[in-house]
Parts: C-alpha cells; sequence; structure tokens
C-alpha cells in the first residue's frame, strides 16, 4: 500500500519537491522508490518497504522545516537521506534551531549534519578542536563563520588564519609579491567563509588593519595569540615539530581550530604527520575535543560523498 504524505499547502509542497522535482528526483534514486505528487499529496511507493520508510521519513522531516518557515535545498535533502540511514533522522529539525552566523545577505548559517552540530558544539565549549574529515564536511568553512561570529560579538579581537604551504615547500621567499600575495593561494580556501559572513570589501578592510591575519604556518613561530581567534587549515601536512610549535601558540582567551583531513597528507617520504600525532596524544586532555567527520557529513554535491566511498573502498 503506497504512503501518502499531505501538506497543508501547494506553497509548502512546492518547496518540498523542489524546483524541476530535483528533490524527489535525488530520493528517488537514492532510495530506489517512486514518488508521485498530486496537488498538496505526495505518495511514495515501489522498492522494499524499508527504503519507502526513509524515504518518507525523509520528506515528513524536511517539511516540518518547511512549516517553519525555512529554505529547504538540495543539500538539505542530501543531509536528511544520510541522517535516515544512519537512523538520526528525528534530530534533523534540531540542527536548525541555532544559527552559527548570518550571512552577509542576512540568511542564517547552520550546521547541516549531526557531525556538524557536533563540531560547532564543541568549538564552542573547548579552546582547542580538531576538525578532520574528507572535502566538503565544512569543517573549514564552519570554523572560519564561528569565527567571525566571535569576532562581530567582541569575544575576540581578531582572526589568524593559517596553513602549511607544502606545494611551495613552505619557504615562500622566492615567490613574487608581499606576504598576502605569496600566501594567499595557499589559503584561499579560507577565504570562503570569510566573504561569505563579511563581504569582500570588510574582509578586505579587516586585513588591511591586521584585525584578520592570514600568514603561512612558518611565521607563527614566536608568538603568543591572545583574544584571538586562530585557524590551522590543511594540518595533515604538518610535521610533528611544526604542530608542536602551532599549538604552543595559545595565548588567554583565545580558541584554535585546527582541520585537516588524514587521508590527504602530501608530506615527504616517511615524514610523520603532525596532526596524526597530537591527536594520538591530546584526545584525551580536557579541554580538548576531537571532532571526526565521515562521507555522511559532506554537504556539496551529492556525488562527493559517494566518491569518498568509493575510493575509501579501494585503500
Amino acid at each position: 500500500m503506497p504512503n501518502i504524505i499531505s501538506i497543508d499547502s501547494l506553497d509548502e509542497a512546492q518547496a518540498l519537491i523542489g524546483a524541476n522535482d530535483q528533490h524527489i528526483t535525488y530520493l528517488e534514486e537514492e532510495f530506489g522508490v517512486t514518488i508521485h505528487t498530486l496537488g498538496n499529496e505526495i505518495t511514495v511507493s515501489g522498492g522494499d518497504d524499508e527504503n519507502v520508510e526513509l524515504a518518507e521519513d525523509v520528506l515528513i522531516n524536511l517539511l516540518k522545516i518547511i512549516q517553519r518557515g525555512m529554505t529547504v535545498n538540495l543539500r538539505d535533502v542530501q543531509s536528511a537521506a544520510m541522517m535516515a540511514r544512519k537512523g538520526t533522522i528525528e534530530y534533523l529539525a534540531d540542527l536548525y534551531n541555532e544559527e552559527i552566523a548570518r550571512d552577509i545577505k542576512g540568511k542564517g548559517i547552520r550546521a547541516k549534519t549531526t557531525g556538524q552540530r557536533l563540531y560547532i558544539e564543541n568549538i564552542k565549549k573547548n579552546d582547542l578542536t580538531f576538525g578532520i574529515g574528507p572535502a566538503g564536511t565544512g569543517k573549514t568553512f564552519l570554523a572560519v563563520v564561528f569565527a567571525c561570529q566571535m569576532l562581530r560579538e567582541n569575544d575576540v579581537k581578531r582572526i589568524v588564519l593559517t596553513r602549511p604551504a607544502v606545494e611551495a615547500g613552505e619557504n615562500l621567499g622566492f615567490l613574487p609579491g608581499d606576504l598576502k600575495e605569496k600566501v594567499d593561494p595557499y589559503l584561499r580556501p579560507l577565504y570562503d567563509g570569510l566573504h561569505t559572513v563579511l563581504g569582500v570589501e570588510q574582509t578586505d578592510r579587516l586585513i588591511e588593519r591586521g584585525v584578520i591575519e592570514v600568514a603561512p604556518l612558518a611565521y607563527m613561530r614566536g608568538r603568543t595569540l591572545n583574544e584571538a581567534f586562530v585557524i590551522l587549515d590543511e594540518a595533515q601536512n604538518t610535521t610533528e615539530m611544526q604542530m608542536k610549535m602551532f599549538l604552543t601558540r595559545l595565548g588567554f582567551g583565545s580558541k584554535m581550530v585546527v582541520t585537516g583531513d588524514e587521508t590527504q597528507i602530501d608530506l615527504p617520504g616517511t615524514t610523520k604527520s603532525g596532526l596524526v600525532e597530537s591527536v594520538k596524544l591530546l584526545s584525551s586532555v580536557k579541554g580538548i575535543a576531537v571532532n571526526k567527520m565521515d562521507e555522511s557529513d559532506v554537504v556539496r554535491h551529492p556525488l562527493v560523498s559517494k566518491i569518498i566511498k568509493a575510493y575509501e573502498k579501494e585503500q
């Protein structure tokens, strides 16, 4: 017997279906079911009973979000489908309860998965947080967004963004331009979050004033970073000594977030990753949180999580 979902209004039904039916098309492919729409009714059928129930759960929980006046996009549908498979779909609405920040257009930025939500909670509660996971899990973007919000609220005085420039051998002296021009190509992913929350012009102004600092990891040596939100990106490419040097820069009133992907280490030869070693040493230390996200936390194009899974099978 097909499962029928009745919706109060046609507008809500259209929001749930998505432009050009893309939401239900994705769910049909993901769960191997057939979804029919007629007016304000949606029918789920075909496939095995378990997948029909999962698809129905996704639609019902997405509808709850829409009925609260929020916009649902394909990323939300993908995240909801993954949560349904993990048995955590009941927590979907909770992800939308709290905004991390608002973007330059005033739209709320929220965690998209339970893994992301835990990550943000750990950043709030701890002075040092490790965010580890594959591309697309939002570990860098969310850290930058949270840093911007803390800066807005005067909880920190500045933001410091850094990463090891392995591609340039960490020695940037031979590259043309000033420090910012030299390191910008390696820090570009960090700018996405800054531009989303602050906009390009304000970001540039804050960089000029030194409120936001972008620098290669080598320039952190010998400093103590007080009242700062410090983010080390691509930390899997730090050596053990570089990681120790960086972590001991933590000053009073500061937070540090270290992000990386343990499967993407580009260090030469048998050099050990500072990220891997630091997690082993520090995971049980009070005040330090380690978040490990996986393909279920990927919020990019739906194919990205499938690509990650395919490569993991080969390893």
